[in-house]
């Protein structure tokens, strides 16, 4: 039985709204299912959502990437400008990496298909996914060599690849025939599909129940009841303009020179603007982003401090504003490289929370490794005769909070719950050996809170290969707050047979023998407050656990711990930590 509009009460309204966030994460479900590489089905390098016809998200995937935070909308745009909302008929499949309107690197690909009922187009199913391979002169992620998008694989912006629930074998076969592992590509498309299928049915289970009217209302009422909550996270926060500013390592094209990070944000009432304008133009690398990618960053850090715990929905983002001028190098215009597009979106991120951290002294943690920390190893697999693609990406160290230490081994700011291959899988599908993937000793930034360990991993491989890594922040380390230190920074390095070593931290198809050792080590998170006020049984038990050494307790924190018992000297640790707070109230009377 259908209910009218005006019928709709708050149980309506949970269960729709509910109804559609289940629908978001079974297709992702399905997609995880179905998949053929596993940076979707292992790391869950992807998004899910439904989208209106007016671009708005209507509901996304619990998990996934958050810079893929409410822009699948960018995609479904760009399909409504070229086909018009009359132009899509049930059983057509839109693909879509359109550089101009997602702003992302090619690889990452979006399938939509139309939620037809009536004879209307009421909603577009839609889910991005990480393809292995695009064309181009990269493989895995995008090229770090690229100048233009032009070298970094194949365009395609808005195809119907199914007409009507017929597939258009002319689009199919261009896109077969100029990517290097269709098998794998295509068998991605197809677990895609079948997302946007079974979202499709599930949506016209929804209307059948409620009729489109209804839906429609407890939509918009969701958004409504979202932007009420997001205005009222806001007005706790005191008014103000607030500024910080980092950089990242370079645009690898012109490595001596720094890509400055310049934020702003303003609190008025129950608005907040992040201002991005005054990022420099875009570089010639491939660090560009389209505006999306600038946008997305922006609303990540937003949803951090408001309604981290909310579904996503378009109405929660509506007490936002993001001053975000056209050439930028996170506003790119074509024809701009994008192949590492979010290589710089985690400093971004970490940079408008370092603003905020003034207006939220008691949330606001200290910065993270702020990179991305992916890796690609390949080439052909001699014992099984076929080409391979071992793509990985793996955790670091979170910045202290203001009452914990920060977390260890963990993505980005911008990956969310994406989770690292498995050692085990990886070693099973590809000639490759992980002699250890371990916490990296000594990482964390000190602090009374200690920052989050990085990782050390560490592969050979059973043959040649070649090797690509995407790395930041190398040059920029996590940074403490109230007083707390700087984390170690990321590095990479290839130990030769030897025992010399030669930096690969940021590379593309560097080759690598078997007698070789690739060691990638992610950064720490920063420290927050005064290393020395730490307590020394914290510290010693820090030791013991091997996140800190014994060099480093005595040298960072003041705290001198026998290497054998572990336990605390405390004489020793007194006339240290009182030496230190000496020569600090000798600075403070120089600096009187």
């Amino acid at each position: 039985m259908k209910t009218e509009a005006a019928e709709i009460d708050p149980v309506t309204l949970e269960v729709v709204r509910s109804a559609l966030v289940a629908y978001a994460d079974e297709m992702a479900a399905a997609l995880c299912a179905t998949a053929y590489n596993m940076m979707i089905f292992e790391v869950r390098d992807y998004c899910v959502g439904i989208v209106g016809t007016d671009i708005g998200i209507v509901a996304q995937n619990t998990g996934g990437l958050p810079i893929f935070l409410a822009d699948l909308g960018a995609a479904i745009q760009g399909g409504v400008a070229e086909y018009g909302l009359g132009g899509f008929d049930e059983g057509d499949v839109v693909v879509s990496n359109d550089p101009v309107v997602c702003g992302q690197h090619l690889n990452n690909v979006v399938v939509f298909t139309p939620f037809v009922y009536d004879g209307v187009v009421r909603a577009f199913p839609a889910v991005r996914a990480h393809w292995v391979d695009i064309g181009g002169s990269s493989r895995g992620f995008g090229s770090m060599a690229a100048r233009e998008i032009y070298e970094e694989g194949l365009q395609i912006c808005g195809i119907k690849v199914y007409k009507k629930g017929e597939p258009n074998d002319e689009a199919l076969r261009l896109i077969r025939d100029n990517i290097r592992f269709p098998d794998s590509s295509f068998g991605d498309l197809r677990g895609q599909i079948a997302a946007c299928r079974l979202g499709e049915r599930r949506l016209r289970e929804l209307y059948d129940r409620w009729g489109p009217d209804t839906v429609a209302a407890c939509i918009a009422a969701s958004w409504d009841h979202d932007e009420r909550l997001a205005r009222a996270a806001i007005s706790r926060l005191p008014d103000g303009d607030y500024e910080a500013e980092s950089f990242l390592d370079h645009d690898y094209v012109d490595r001596d020179r720094k890509v400055p990070v310049p934020v702003k944000v303003t609190i008025a009432g129950e608005t907040m603007t992040i201002d991005l304008s005054g990022l420099p133009p875009q570089v010639k690398g491939p660090i560009n982003s389209g505006v999306s990618g600038g946008i997305a960053a922006a609303r990540v850090a937003f949803k951090c401090v408001t309604l981290p715990h909310a579904p996503v929905t378009e109405g929660g983002f509506r007490p936002l504003s993001v001053v975000l001028p056209p050439g930028t190098f996170l506003s790119a215009q074509k024809p701009a490289a994008l192949g590492g597009w979010s290589l710089s979106l985690p400093t971004v991120i970490d940079t408008i929370l370092r603003a905020l951290a003034p207006a939220l002294p008691e949330r606001i943690t200290a910065g993270h490794k702020g990179d991305m920390s992916g890796y690609a190893l390949y080439g052909h697999d001699a014992e099984r005769g076929r080409p391979f693609i071992n793509m990985n990406i793996f955790g670091g160290g979170w910045g202290a909070k203001p009452h914990g230490d920060g977390e260890s081994a963990v993505v980005s700011v911008c990956q969310g719950n994406v989770r690292n291959a498995p050692v085990e899988v990886q070693e099973a599908y590809y000639p490759v050996f992980i002699e250890h993937h371990e916490l990296r000793t000594d990482s964390g930034g000190p602090g009374r809170e200690r920052g989050g360990l990085g990782v050390e991993l560490a592969v050979r491989g059973k043959q040649d290969l070649f090797f690509n890594s995407q790395f930041q922040r190398t040059r920029m380390p996590p940074w403490g707050l109230a007083g707390g230190h700087e984390a170690a920074p990321n590095e990479a390095f290839v130990v030769e047979q030897d025992g010399g070593k030669r930096n690969v931290v940021q590379v593309s198809d560097h080759r690598v023998s078997p007698s070789e050792l690739v060691v990638m080590r992610t950064g720490g998170g920063g420290g927050f407050g005064a290393p020395h006020e730490r307590a020394a049984d914290r510290v010693a038990e820090d030791v013991r656990r091997g996140y800190v050494s014994v060099e480093a307790a005595k040298a960072a924190y003041g705290v001198v711990v026998d290497p054998e018992t572990f336990a605390v000297d405390d004489e020793a640790t007194r006339t240290l930590r009182g030496m230190h707070d000496a020569a600090n109230a000798g600075e403070a009377t120089d600096a009187d």
